[in-house]
Parts: C-alpha cells; structure tokens; sequence
C-alpha cells in the first residue's frame, strides 16, 4: 500500500491544509483578545462569533451542494481566497489601531459564509486524491495537523499578541489561506460531475443518502449530543475549576491535556483498524461522559484532567476513522452533502448546549448540566450498538450503492 505523502496530490492538499490550520489555530486567542480590548465587551465578542457562526450554520447544506456540483478543488480555492480577504481586512484594522466592532463583525459573517462552502470540500478532496486502502492513513494524517496545530496555536497567538500585536495574528492567517489557495491551484482531484437539478433536488437528495443509512443517521445523533455536551463543559466547566478546583491553571491544564489527547488520538488512527470501526469510534465518543461526571462531583484535578485527556483521545480517534468509512460507504457524487448534513447537526448542537448550560447552572447550580450531559452522551453514544447496522459495519470490499435520483425538480 503506497503511503499517502508519496503522492503529489496528496502533499500538495496535506502540506496546504497544515498551513491554513496553522493560521487558523491562532485567530481564536487572537480574535477575542483584539474584540475585548477595542470594546472592553464580552457582549461585543458574543456578536461577532455568532456573526460567524450563524451564516455557517444556515449554509452549511447549500455549501455541500455546490462542492458536488462544481470541482471541490475550486470550490476550496475560492472559499480560502475569500477567507484572506477577510481575515487580511481584520487585520490591517488592528494594525492600525482603530478597529471598528462593525468592520470585524461583517468580516467575521464573510469568512463564516466561506467555511460554509470549505467545510464540504474536506473529505472529497481526501477521496479524490488517495485511493481507499490508504485513506484511513490520509484521513490521520490530515487529523494530526489539524491537533498538532490547536495545540500550539493559544502559544503562537500569545506569542503574537504579546510581542506584536493580535493584528499580525490576522495577517497570518490571512497569508496561510494564500498560500493554501496557492497549493490547492496546482493539484488535481478527481470528480465524478453530478447531473444539473434545481438546488432543492440536490438537497433532497442529500438528505435521502443520509437516512438511507441506519448507522449514518444514529450516529450523527450521538454525535450531536456529544457536540451539545461538549459546549455544557466548556461552558461550565470553566466555573467549575477555578472556583473548586484550583484557579485557572487547571482549566488551561485541562484544556491542553485535550489538546495531547486529541493529537494522540489521530496518531493511533493511523495505526489502528478497528474491525467495527463506527462501533468501536461511537463506544469510545462514551468516554466523554466521564470528565463531565467528574466535575459534577468535584472529583480531584488530576482525575479530571486524565478523563478528559482520554475523552478527547477517543475523539481524535474517530474522527479519521469515521472520515474514511463515509468516503467508502457513500458515492462520490454526494460525498459533501452528507458530510454537510454531518456538520450541519454538529455544529448546530453547540449554540444549544451553550444557550441552556448557564441558564441551568444558575437554577440548579453547575453539577446539574454537566451531570445530566454526561448521562446524556453515554447513553446516545454507547446506544448506537443497539443499532445492527452499527454493529455490522466492517472493512468488508463492497461497491457504494449508486444514489437515488428523486422524480421532479
């Protein structure tokens, strides 16, 4: 089996994601910090993330549709080049000392709507650059630049911000896209040309791929619980250890022992095959329950920290498996709608556990929401084996079913 980085399509997609993920591993650090100290408002901060977030979300489905209809390799240019742009303007603004709150907030919906389309790319531009033998490798690889970079970017940004300011973390960012759009140009990807219809036709049809699949559909569940679980620790959890736990210095320790786990995740990933791969991927996403159990009792830092490590570990794991079982299992010529109906609940699952985590924690006190966000993901993702399709799938060499073509437009 050739190994991945030997072939020149896919070094050129590795080598200019690691560069954009590297560039966008510094803006969040960057991003609140330059909002905080030209408003002085965390209100200011919640605008402009949801300025991002909420155009994300809403065209998410319409971004899988145009990266099947079009080139994803096009597709991924255009959206990294809109990306520059935005986050080039963010930063020329810092630069110059006098950034406006509504400048930073229209750009932060521009690069947002961009991911919306960018997202769907992902995972046909893996599939149409390594063959499926390899794609589980490719897909871990692609994981550990991904984590490698969440886990130095808080001390690059810091870096940045401290010695020149959070306008050249933008700047950064902004050139990585360039250089990314740059490396995408020069590849070439196979596509499969998908059959001109009305975008509702193609949305449609999308969303029948997706509950076609048993062990599709009950997964993205779980793993929309688990995305709504996750906002409640990271909402909560913060509160948590620094007022019981020890202060802040564990709440970065926890978060960095995530960061570790995440990458050690992906690493495994490109070792180890699971034979049920989705089975063993969606019991191990149950892991998560336990750091969220532990803060909800006030169980001893360490033990907090280890679980979420492991927690995060299991996460880091799937994801690279769980990318290589749906580039096999679906047809090309859907591949970035289903992987946006994925994202799509993902996403989508984190403004609630966001909006309802303080509202409980404050009626209830913080164990409440973290103790029944625990109970929660283990029982939808540990549930998912109940399902005989779950159980079922395996490596075995099938062909992908050709996708149904609804009557109408």
């Amino acid at each position: 089996m050739t190994h991945p980085l030997r072939l020149r399509a896919f070094r050129l997609l590795f080598l200019g994601r690691t560069v954009s993920a590297v560039g966008d591993a510094v803006v969040p650090t960057a991003l609140a910090l330059a909002v905080l100290r030209a408003t002085g408002s965390t209100a200011a901060l919640a605008l402009v993330l949801g300025c991002a977030m909420i155009p994300r979300l809403l065209l998410l489905p319409f971004g899988g549709v145009i990266a099947d209809r079009f080139d994803a390799r096009r597709v991924a240019v255009a959206t990294d080049l809109v990306r520059c742009a935005a986050q080039l303007v963010v930063g020329v603004e810092l630069l110059g000392g006098a950034p406006a709150l509504t400048h930073m907030a229209v750009a932060s919906a521009v690069g947002g709507a961009a991911s919306a389309f960018a997202i769907p790319t992902a995972s046909p531009l893996v599939a149409g650059t390594v063959d499926e033998p390899a794609r589980q490798r490719a897909n871990a690889l692609m994981g550990v630049t991904a984590n490698a970079s969440r886990l130095a970017g808080p001390a690059l940004a810091g870096l940045l911000i401290w010695t020149a300011g959070p306008g050249w973390a933008f700047v950064l960012d902004a050139l990585s896209f360039a250089l990314s759009a740059l490396l995408l140009s020069i590849l070439r990807v196979r596509h499969v040309p998908v059959p001109r219809r009305s975008i509702r036709t193609d949305l449609v049809l999308g969303w029948r791929e997706v509950r076609s699949r048993d062990w599709y559909w009950s997964s993205l569940l779980a793993h929309g619980v688990w995305n709504g679980a996750a906002a409640v620790l990271l909402t909560v959890g913060p509160v948590v250890a620094v007022q019981r736990l020890g202060g802040e210095g564990v709440w970065v320790l926890l978060q960095q022992g995530g960061a570790v786990g995440l990458l050690a995740g992906s690493l495994l990933a490109g070792r180890f095959r699971p034979g049920r791969p989705v089975l063993v991927g969606n019991l191990g996403l149950a892991a998560y329950a336990a750091p969220l159990l532990l803060l909800a009792v006030t169980a001893p830092a360490p033990a907090v920290i280890a679980a979420y490590c492991l927690a995060l570990t299991a996460l880091g794991f799937l994801n690279p498996v769980w990318e290589t079982v749906v580039q096999r299992e679906f047809p090309p010529q859907v591949l970035a709608r289903v992987t946006s109906y994925d994202w799509l609940m993902s996403l989508g699952a984190m403004p609630i556990g966001y909006a309802l985590a303080p509202l409980a924690a404050r009626q209830w006190g913080a164990s409440t929401p973290l103790a029944v966000a625990g109970v929660l993901v283990a029982v939808a993702c540990a549930g998912t084996a109940a399902v005989p399709a779950v159980r079922r799938l395996g490596w075995a060499v099938s062909v992908p079913p050709q996708p149904s073509v609804p009557v109408g437009r």
